[in-house]
């Protein structure tokens, strides 16, 4: 999972790009980078480790000069994080240049980069979007757009593009619209993000989403758009409105605070909790569901646990030794609120298990007397080919234990999850329309035979 954004037509297109990336921190926090076209002096990158305000300043930004850029928040679902694997990638071929920033995951970039190695392709990198890079490459078309399309046939997945071809920003999504895009306009400039945050950020009016197999060219022409790919059903994914997208962004046309709301409502009405004396969210993600739950229930809304929001989201760590770290730090819990209570813990998901023990275990040290977990998901029981780190079912706690074993392991007192029909009824446009394979093993695509084969690198 990433985040993207791009721009054209703006004097200030790196800096805008800048605050952009900003607003989609909680996509991507291992690398960020932009890259800039001047169309006098070409394409330059600029990329660094960590967070967007650790990897480069204004200072750094005043070398990207040009009207057209393009920017990437990284969140690697395999691949490792190094410098070498930050975005956007930045090529040069006989035409010019490439520019490419990618959001998703691609199931078939194993067997796509061993053909093009075969071909005699050189890899600088280990992730799949290089692999649209080389194919952009070798396309013979001459529109950039349909150079676009060429390379994008044959491809498997997941991905929203913003790619840089010469002095056309280009934006894509794929067929089945697993990730969100939105396009926007900023005075004369248009704008691409992956939610609609970056674009209040900025003062920028939402025009609409990229559809589903839709490319959109903008260059000196105008905005042109078409639909070269072949179409499939739609498959958003579900796990945008539970946990990554913010609050305050509007994705597939929903609002996600409105979204959660109606997820903890629904817990409220399928697993109450009477006789507790409140209600408590995991911070941030499950803020607006424990609003709907109180809501729903009536019983009152407290702030239990407090979030340290100079740590990074931990499900977003690369490796379970950074997640079981940053859970210690991130969270501490209001004692003088918990002691002697019956409270309710509403939390988006669980997915290892690892951070909600730490976290009802924290609750009861500080004397809550009961701890009633409630979830505004179903169970998570199988890996997301599509961009989410959870590659084997072995580390999955809903796959491997009953409901009753995972209340236990996790020291609570009840649990409740959601149905996965309760789930796909509370969010906009359900419940059909969506990608719920992670939750339901009903996989759009065929799942790849090895899945390890993924480990060689993704874009995000």
């Amino acid at each position: 999972m990433c985040g993207i954004f791009g721009i054209y037509g703006h004097e200030h297109a790196a800096e805008i790009s800048h605050l952009g990336l900003y607003s989609l921190q909680h996509r991507g926090q291992e690398s960020s980078g932009i890259v800039a076209v001047d169309r006098q002096k070409g394409a330059r990158a600029l990329k660094g480790m960590g967070l967007v305000s650790e990897g480069f300043g204004a200072p750094d930004l005043s070398g990207l000069g040009g009207d057209i850029a393009i920017g990437h928040t990284r969140y690697s679902t395999a691949g490792s994080s190094t410098i070498e694997n930050a975005q956007p990638v930045l090529a040069r071929f006989r035409d010019g240049h490439i520019g490419l920033a990618h959001n998703g995951n691609l199931i078939n970039a194993t067997e796509l980069r061993h053909e093009l190695e075969d071909a005699g392709s050189i890899f600088t990198s280990t992730m799949d979007s290089e692999v649209l890079v080389h194919r952009l490459a070798r396309s013979s078309a001459t529109r950039p757009e349909d150079r676009l399309a060429d390379a994008l046939r044959g491809v498997e997945g997941a991905y929203c593009l913003v790619v840089l071809v010469g002095d056309t920003l280009l934006a894509a999504r794929d067929p089945r619209g697993w990730r969100p895009l939105v396009m926007g306009k900023l005075g004369d400039a248009t704008l691409f993000a992956s939610e609609s945050c970056a674009l209040d950020l900025l003062g920028a009016t939402l025009i609409r989403e990229v559809e589903r197999g839709e490319i959109i060219a903008v260059d000196r022409d105008g905005i042109r758009s078409s639909f070269p790919l072949d179409a499939h059903e739609s498959r958003k994914c579900v796990f945008e409105y539970v946990y990554f997208s913010r609050p305050d962004s509007t994705v597939f046309g929903g609002s996600v605070d409105r979204a959660r709301r109606e997820l903890g409502r629904r817990l409220a009405r399928d697993f109450p909790a009477p006789g507790a004396d409140f209600v408590f969210s995991v911070p941030d993600s499950s803020n607006s569901a424990a609003l709907g739950f109180a809501e729903e229930s009536g019983i009152p809304l407290e702030l239990a646990l407090i979030r340290n929001h100079y740590v990074g989201r931990t499900f977003l760590q690369p490796t379970q030794a950074g997640r079981d770290a940053k859970v210690k730090v991130k969270y501490n819990a209001v004692k003088e609120v918990l002691r002697g209570k019956s409270v309710v813990m509403v939390d988006d998901s669980i997915v290892r298990g690892t951070t909600t023990r730490g976290l009802v275990s924290m609750v009861r040290n500080a004397g809550a007397r009961e701890v009633h977990l409630r979830v505004g998901s179903s169970p998570i029981t199988g890996p997301c080919y599509y961009g989410i780190d959870t590659p084997t079912r072995e580390e999955l706690i809903g796959a491997n234990m009953t409901i009753p074993e995972i209340s236990a392991e996790l020291g609570a007192d009840s649990l409740g999850y959601l149905t996965l029909e309760g789930m796909l009824e509370s969010v906009p446009g359900g419940p059909g329309g969506f990608c719920h394979a992670c939750f339901s093993g009903d996989y759009p695509t065929p799942p790849p035979a090895d899945p390890e084969k993924l480990r060689f690198g993704c874009g995000c």
